[in-house]
């Protein structure tokens, strides 16, 4: 991957994916199948330059073909494309660093391109997220993500969710789980890796208690 060390190394303007329900986050990686004309394009554009495309989830207003942004998404890399026999694109994105949305260009493209702000998220570059949870913080979390699991008929590899790395094992759980839009936007949002996981225990806990239960809530 390209060596992203600061904000400044990042274009800022990038083109745009609205996928409500998709989730990127910074080192954690996207498959996506790629089928649109207006995003075939946005790819083979990609394809040709930095390979950057930004994922973001939309919000109220706007209307159904350009419905508002959300403030924040993440811009990923691609790292893995190929092409089928029926002209759709599979590819991977792999997260280099969130950003504001900022101001949308009007270029006469198919697809949508902002000014990209990576200011506030300046930390997702330096990759010193290895932050270690408390053994009571885990705890609950595991308690959590059974519950959770055993309500949906889920399952994980506990082995390797036992041996992955914290960020690692967040991440993926935030981002391959299926919550709802506005949840996946809170992951999205969290200020740091212990702030995220936070917020992922409390929804854990939240989509797997009884209606009887005194049900957490996610400040």
């Amino acid at each position: 991957m390209a060596p992203y060390r600061q904000a400044s190394d990042l274009p800022q303007l990038i083109p745009v994916f609205p996928l409500d329900g998709a989730l990127l986050l910074p080192g954690g990686e996207l498959p996506l199948q790629i089928f649109e004309p207006r995003y075939l394009n946005m790819i083979d554009d990609a394809m040709a330059g930095e390979r950057v495309i930004g994922m973001i989830q939309t919000r109220h207003g706007g209307d159904r073909e350009r419905p508002h942004l959300a403030d924040v998404g993440c811009v990923g890399r691609i790292t893995s494309y190929n092409e089928t026999s029926d002209g759709r694109y599979l590819i991977t994105l792999t997260g280099i660093c969130r950003f504001t949305a900022g101001e949308e260009l009007d270029l006469r493209l198919p697809y949508r391109q902002v000014r990209a702000d990576y200011d506030r998220f300046r930390a997702d570059l330096s990759r010193d997220e290895r932050e270690e949870a408390t053994q009571a913080a885990r705890d609950r979390f595991a308690r959590a993500l059974k519950r959770y699991l055993n309500r949906r008929e889920l399952d994980i590899d506990w082995e390797t969710a036992h041996q992955a790395p914290l960020e690692s094992l967040v991440n993926s759980l935030c981002m391959g789980l299926p919550f709802e839009p506005a949840e996946k936007q809170a992951f999205l949002e969290a200020p740091d890796l212990a702030g995220r996981f936070d917020v992922l225990t409390t929804l854990l806990e939240i989509d797997a208690s009884d209606p009887d239960d005194e049900r957490p809530q996610l400040q």
